[in-house]
């Protein structure tokens, strides 16, 4: 990583659309920081940063973007590099002097710390520095988060971090499953970055996994090389139908309704319009039909309008064989995929 690395990436967000989409953020991760000087203030890799944070922090305002960077509560970070413990103060008002916008706080090298103390502290001295800076607890639900962070920090992590495969796409989202009534507008479960693009998952696990980050209401972190995108990825992270799922004001986590035992699942994600978005879920390496009635999710039998989220079509009130969608919707997903659905129910559909 280097200050290099981060100007293309905040460029490339710009170029590729990400910014217009929605992406606001460019977090910078562990090891930009190197030691403290004789004040007790964190000291960057002067060979990696040599412009400074400051004139960084500016480069991405200057592009409509902000700026994000890394600490741990801890005395070090996960990568032995020196972390905030005892130093909350001073951390605070440096990142704000830098123009910094959001902080993720790790939770490595803690010892004998108490989690909601320890990010309280951090809070606290974020909230002495005249600048808003979002807080991103990573403490990985070690000590269920979702039960005391909402009250502290914007985000916290609901499970360790994610990989770029099938199999920690479906653990993650099962998590989520269980602790979706603790989003809320501004406060929300984070399930990790993404992974999309990153080259070990098909594209419809990619769609899956994009989709599945949306309907939690997860915040949608980009962790792949923004410079070098195929058309496929970039289409992924691009599609504003599905960032609406994810953004909608209600701020609800999406929670599933329906487990059928056999890998396929339908969620259900209420939005501000009064619609509903639905996702019907493969878990398994074949093809399977999923099926929801719409007594399942919540809304009358009778009409309903449907709207294919990843094509950007509507499907009107019947399919092409004539069948309406009176009482439920039928769909073949394929292997580790998902179908995203924007439901709309009524006579008048």
């Amino acid at each position: 990583m280097s200050e290099t690395l981060v100007r293309e990436m905040a460029d490339a967000m710009v170029s590729s659309g990400m910014r217009d989409a929605g992406y606001q953020y460019v977090v910078i991760d562990d090891c930009w920081q190197v030691a403290r000087d004789e004040r007790g203030q964190i000291v960057p890799d002067s060979q990696r940063f040599a412009g400074g944070m400051k004139a960084l922090g500016d480069y991405i305002h200057d592009r409509g973007l902000k700026f994000g960077i890394y600490t741990d509560v801890g005395p070090k970070t996960c990568e032995g590099r020196p972390g905030s413990y005892g130093y909350e103060d001073i951390d605070a008002k440096t990142y704000a002097d830098w123009g910094v916008d959001y902080v993720k706080v790790d939770w490595c090298h803690v010892d004998t710390l108490v989690a909601p103390a320890a990010y309280q502290k951090f809070r606290d001295a974020l909230n002495k520095v005249d600048r808003p800076i979002v807080l991103s607890i990573c403490e990985w639900d070690r000590n269920d988060p979702w039960t005391w962070a909402p009250k502290i920090g914007q985000l916290w992590r609901i499970t360790s971090d994610i990989r770029d495969s099938w199999e920690s796409i479906a653990w993650i989202i099962n998590a989520g499953g269980r602790v979706h009534a603790h989003s809320a507008p501004g406060q929300f479960n984070d399930a990790d970055m993404l992974e999309v693009g990153n080259g070990a998952m098909t594209d419809d696990e990619y769609r899956a996994h994009f989709g599945m980050w949306a309907m939690m209401a997860s915040p949608l972190m980009a962790g792949n090389d923004l410079r070098n995108m195929n058309e496929s990825t970039g289409a992924i992270l691009t599609n504003k139908e599905v960032i609406a799922v994810d953004q909608d004001s209600l701020g609800i986590g999406g929670y599933p309704v329906i487990d059928r035992g056999y890998g396929a699942q339908v969620w259900v994600k209420p939005l501000a319009d009064g619609s509903k978005a639905v996702a019907l879920l493969n878990l398994r390496s074949d093809s399977a039909e999923v099926y929801v009635r719409w007594t399942n999710i919540g809304i009358p039998n009778g009409p309903a309008r449907l709207r294919d989220l990843w094509a950007g079509k509507d499907l009107g009130v019947h399919v092409d064989d004539g069948v309406d969608f009176g009482t439920r919707c039928t769909v073949k997903v394929p292997p580790h995929g998902v179908v995203l659905l924007k439901v709309i129910a009524g006579a008048g559909a």
